[in-house]
C-alpha cells in the first residue's frame, strides 16, 4: 500500500511525501456508553488508513483518494467546504486544528486504507487521526494527544453529521500494540490492560449489510439516553450523564419516562459494569468470563437497545451454538461485524460454518476478518 500511495503522489506532485498512519478499531465491550459518560474497552488494530503528505507552499489542498479515484482541490477556510463526503473529512480536521489555534496551509496529500468501509471499524476515525497527527507533526503545531482525538470527534460533529462519542478517535490516536485501552469517557482517565489471549482469536464476521451512523437511529438512541437522565437527575441531582445513575434510579423514574427510554437506560447502566467486570476478568486471565459478558451485551444490544438486526442475531446464536467462548455485535449496529473470541481449536469449524450457514440463509457470503490489536497514529 505504502508503494502505490508513493508512486500516485509521484505522478500527481512530481515528488515524495512523508508517510503517516493510523487505526482502524475494534472494542471488545462497551458499546453506545461513549456518549453517555461511560467506560469503552476499544483497541487499535492491524487495518488503517495510510496518507502521504507534503506542504505545497500554497493554501490550497490538493487531496486524492486512491480507493475512490477521485482527486480534490479545496481552500481551508470555511466556506471551502468540498462535497465528497471523503474529503470532508480531511478539510473538518484542518479546521478544527485551526480553530484550536494550530497553524495549517496547503498540503498534497494521497491517502488509502485496508479497514473494511461500513464494518463498524471506524474508517472514518482512522481517516481523522491520520491527518490530524499528520498536520500537527508537519506544521509543529505541539497539539497533545487528547486535543488530536477531540479534532477527529469534532469533524464528525462539525462537518459530517455524526454526534459520534471520543471513542473511535481516542482507539486510533492512543492505540498500542497488544493492549486494550479501558477509557472513562466522562473524565478521560485511561489505563491500558494487556491483551494477548493465548490460545485465542479475535475474529470479525462481516454481515455486509451496510449501515449509515448519520441515520436518525443513532442520534434517537442518544435523545433517549438524555431524557432517561434528566429524569433521574431530578431524583439525584449528581447524575450528570447516564453512566452515574444506578439501576434502582432507574426504575424510580419508569413511569415518567417512555418505555422504549426506559429500555435503552437499561442497557447503558449494564453494559457501564460490563466493562469493569471483563477489565477484572482479564487480569486473572479469565477468557471465559470476557466471553460470557460479550453475549450479554449482544442480548442487551439485540433486545433493549435495538440497533441488531437478523443477520447479526443469526451470526451470534451460530456462535453460542458452536461453543465460541464469545460473540456480540459490534460498533454502532444495524449492520456490520459480530466481533468474536474463538479458541484456536475451534476458530476453522466456525468460521466455516458461518459462510456456509449464512450464505445459505441470507444469499451471500459474509467476509471473515482476523484482527490485531496494534498500534495507533503515528509517522512511518
Amino acid at each position: 500500500m505504502k508503494e502505490k500511495i508513493q508512486e500516485k503522489f509521484r505522478t500527481l506532485f512530481g515528488e515524495e511525501g512523508e508517510l503517516f498512519a493510523s487505526a482502524g478499531r475494534v472494542n471488545l465491550i462497551g458499546e453506545h456508553t461513549d456518549y453517555n459518560g461511560g467506560y469503552v474497552f476499544p483497541g487499535a488494530i492491524d487495518k488503517g488508513i495510510i496518507a502521504a503528505i507534503k506542504p505545497n507552499g500554497g493554501d490550497k489542498v490538493k487531496a486524492y483518494s486512491l480507493d475512490y479515484d477521485e482527486y480534490v482541490e479545496f481552500g481551508l477556510e470555511e466556506e471551502d467546504k468540498p462535497s465528497q463526503a471523503w474529503a470532508c473529512y480531511i478539510f473538518g480536521v484542518c479546521r478544527e486544528t485551526i480553530k484550536r489555534g494550530g497553524k495549517v496551509k496547503g498540503f498534497n496529500t494521497v491517502f488509502a486504507g485496508d479497514v473494511p468501509l461500513g464494518a463498524g471499524l471506524s474508517s472514518s476515525a482512522a481517516l481523522e487521526s491520520t491527518y490530524a497527527f499528520a498536520l500537527n507533526y508537519i506544521f509543529e503545531n505541539g497539539i497533545d494527544k487528547f486535543e488530536l482525538a477531540k479534532i477527529g470527534q469534532s469533524t464528525e460533529h462539525n462537518y459530517c453529521g455524526v454526534k459520534c462519542g471520543i471513542m473511535d478517535q481516542f482507539a486510533s490516536v492512543f492505540g498500542k500494540e497488544g493492549s486494550l485501552i479501558r477509557l472513562n469517557c466522562k473524565t478521560l482517565e485511561y489505563k491500558y490492560f494487556p491483551f494477548k489471549p493465548e490460545g485465542y482469536k479475535l475474529v470479525l464476521i462481516d454481515s455486509c449489510v451496510k449501515h449509515e451512523l448519520a441515520s436518525s437511529a443513532y442520534n434517537k438512541r442518544r435523545a433517549s439516553c438524555e431524557n432517561a437522565a434528566a429524569a433521574i437527575r431530578k431524583n439525584h441531582p449528581e447524575v450528570e450523564f447516564l453512566s452515574d445513575a444506578k439501576r434502582v434510579w432507574l426504575e424510580e423514574v419508569r413511569e415518567e419516562i417512555p418505555e422504549e427510554d426506559f429500555l435503552r437506560a437499561e442497557y447503558v447502566i449494564g453494559e457501564v459494569q460490563r466493562v469493569l467486570d471483563v477489565c477484572d476478568a482479564l487480569e486473572r486471565g479469565d477468557y471465559e468470563t470476557v466471553g460470557e459478558m460479550m453475549y450479554q451485551t449482544h442480548f442487551g444490544l439485540s433486545k433493549l437497545y435495538e440497533v441488531s438486526c437478523e443477520e447479526l442475531d443469526f451470526l451470534n446464536k451460530l456462535a453460542r451454538k458452536m461453543d465460541v467462548t464469545g460473540s456480540r455485535v459490534m460498533g454502532g449496529g444495524f449492520g456490520g461485524c459480530t466481533i468474536n473470541l474463538v479458541k484456536d481449536e475451534l476458530y476453522d469449524t466456525f468460521v466455516n460454518a458461518a459462510k456456509e450457514q449464512f450464505t445459505a440463509k441470507f444469499g451471500h457470503a459474509p467476509k471473515v476478518y482476523d484482527v490485531v490489536i496494534s498500534d495507533g497514529a503515528r509517522k512511518l
